[in-house]
């Protein structure tokens, strides 16, 4: 763990990122020319019109009366008596729409309406970024159009039936993987054909310049109130856990501790069912640096440079990239990444449901599970645990799988 201070800054200095859109070496722009001008025009509105005050207080005043921040921070007392360690979990499953993503949506919603988009497109994986931005784009008034994998149309039909109710035309996407990466493919050849009108509104900490930087801001919300009702409480954890598929939930509960050198941090992968490429989705700890999707960041792909398929059990890890900013944090050892396995999850989302009345989503049993892996060699620390949404969506899996509650 870094504890000295000046070290620490030095080595965060990298987190800007620079006047290329890059996070140390990761980062950048790689998209066709005719995305250029529509990335330039986001990166001007970033500067004149989500950085003004005016902005600032539209969306602040979003979050409180409409999306319901800021969110709870709860004592889980039986958990925590379990794994021998004072537990806490940060209540994302408790903002609108049931997860983190409400945060991004909102705001780029607003820059959205802001800049004159006529439509907005987004992709989504475990549907709550598809949810979440069918209703902020209900709230701003501007249509919506939502690319999903027809796999993760079959195993998050909840979430689909929501989107529609709120107004957003779903498309499911059969080609590729039809899973996250082929709805996020899609959605961009739909941008591509438009870019002008059409406002592409990315649900994670991924893509071209400035995308990892804007939702990065957006989710920082909750790291900034986390640390907060921590240290006005109980003072500091002594370690932070998220779950990290393309890392948005992750990089805004990381970014309120990241300056702090007592706080250990960690981000917690899909492990799935092997280490093996086409078993698992835990690109930072087993992924190569590569590009994909408009950024370099680290990922999953063979010896012949081709990305492969993933898998877990959480659709919303489901993604065979991370977002830069995750890549950097990892070689410059601020943050540690590892990965839990299925059943590990599964199990961690069990003991949640039993001992805290609180049925968290797939994504975050991730960080559940890897807390308690964590809590076994370190009896008596503070942990904070970021609960990124709720399982409701996860419902027809669960049952799906047989044998458990």
């Amino acid at each position: 763990m870094i504890t000295d201070r000046a070290t620490l800054e030095d080595l965060l200095a990298g987190l800007l990122p620079d006047e290329a859109g890059r996070f140390g070496p990761y980062g950048g722009r790689f998209v066709p020319e005719t995305l250029m001008a529509a990335l330039t025009r986001l990166e001007d509105g970033i500067r004149d019109v989500f950085h003004s005050e005016r902005f600032g207080h539209l969306l602040s005043a979003e979050l409180v009366d409409w999306v319901g921040r800021p969110t709870a921070l709860t004592r889980a007392r039986t958990l925590g008596a379990e794994w021998g360690v004072e537990l806490y979990l940060k209540r994302e499953d408790l903002a609108h729409t049931g997860a983190h993503k409400i945060n991004n949506a909102i705001g780029q919603a607003l820059l959205a309406r802001e800049l004159g988009a006529r439509r907005v497109v987004a992709e989504t994986g475990a549907g709550q970024h598809g949810v979440a931005a069918a209703a902020a784009c209900a709230r701003v008034g501007v249509p919506c159009t939502v690319y999903m994998g027809a796999v993760d149309v079959q195993r998050q039909a909840p979430n689909v039936d929501r989107m529609r109710r709120l107004g957003a035309e779903v498309v499911a996407v059969e080609t590729g993987d039809q899973t996250l990466r082929a709805a996020i493919d899609e959605a961009i050849r739909d941008w591509v054909s438009d870019p002008e009108g059409t406002y592409y509104m990315i649900g994670s900490a991924i893509g071209p310049h400035p995308y990892p930087y804007l939702v990065r801001e957006l989710q920082a919300v909750i790291g900034r109130e986390a640390r907060a009702q921590m240290e006005g409480t109980v003072g500091l954890p002594d370690a932070v856990f998220a779950c990290v598929g393309g890392g948005s939930n992750a990089i805004g509960l990381f970014h309120g501790f990241l300056d702090a050198p007592t706080v250990e941090i960690f981000g917690v992968e899909a492990g799935g069912r092997g280490e093996g490429l086409g078993e698992h989705a835990a690109t930072v700890s087993r992924g190569r640096p590569g590009v994909l999707h408009g950024t370099y960041s680290r990922l999953l792909y063979d010896d012949d440079g081709q990305i492969q398929e993933t898998h877990s059990v959480s659709a919303g890890l489901d993604y065979p990239g991370v977002g830069p900013e995750h890549a950097f944090l990892a070689d410059i050892g601020r943050v540690t990444y590892f990965a839990v396995s299925d059943d590990e999850a599964l199990d961690a989302l069990d003991r949640c449901c039993r001992a805290e009345g609180i049925l968290p989503a797939l994504e975050s049993a991730h960080a559940l599970a890897g807390a308690r892996r964590w809590a076994r060699e370190n009896p008596g620390a503070r942990v904070l645990v970021g609960l990124s949404g709720r399982g409701d969506k996860d419902m027809p899996i669960l049952t799906a799988l047989g044998g458990r509650p």
